[in-house]
């Protein structure tokens, strides 16, 4: 029997399918803390051209997402500056999921529960192709990063630090 190469529907794909987004599939073994390096690797793919999303808060716990290659970090000191915040971290594992409605590791940036602000690393639009989680572990989809902005309303922030 043939592996599966189709993935059932997310609330992610449902949405990119609803706007006529086209996409490409990439299911892989999800390994716990393995992160974008992780998939990049198991797929034969670049880790810059794989996107974490990161789901962090202000300083008055207000959530937002950020849209980070796979090998880079987010400087939140730089976030913080450029967005008009005073200060910005990552948010507990349990308070993304309650924010995203994903599970750590398998959060996308499309159809979150909560309306967040999303921002995205300026040279992730220079690229010709991402792949971004599609809502599940072990799951990414391939698509124009330019979607994020159509789509999420992205705006487009300098912020990434070599990991």
């Amino acid at each position: 029997m043939a592996k599966k190469d189709k993935v059932s529907e997310t609330p992610a794909t449902a949405l990119l399918r609803q706007h006529g987004v086209s996409f490409t599939e990439h299911p892989y073994e999800y390994l716990e803390h393995g992160g974008a390096q992780h998939s990049a690797q198991v797929l034969g793919m670049d880790p810059f051209a794989v996107v974490k999303t990161l789901i962090m808060q202000d300083q008055d716990a207000k959530p937002l997402v950020v849209l980070m290659h796979g090998n880079r970090k987010v400087s939140t000191k730089n976030l913080a500056r450029q967005v008009g915040l005073k200060a910005i971290e990552s948010c507990a594992p349990e308070v993304a999921n309650r924010h995203s409605g994903y599970l750590v590791g398998g959060t996308s940036p499309f159809a979150t529960r909560r309306q967040m602000p999303v921002y995205i690393e300026e040279t992730i639009l220079g690229l010709p192709r991402i792949c971004i989680n599609g809502g599940r572990r072990g799951y990414l989809v391939g698509i124009d990063p330019q979607v994020c902005v159509q789509l999420l309303d992205a705006k487009v922030v300098n912020c990434a630090l070599a990991e």
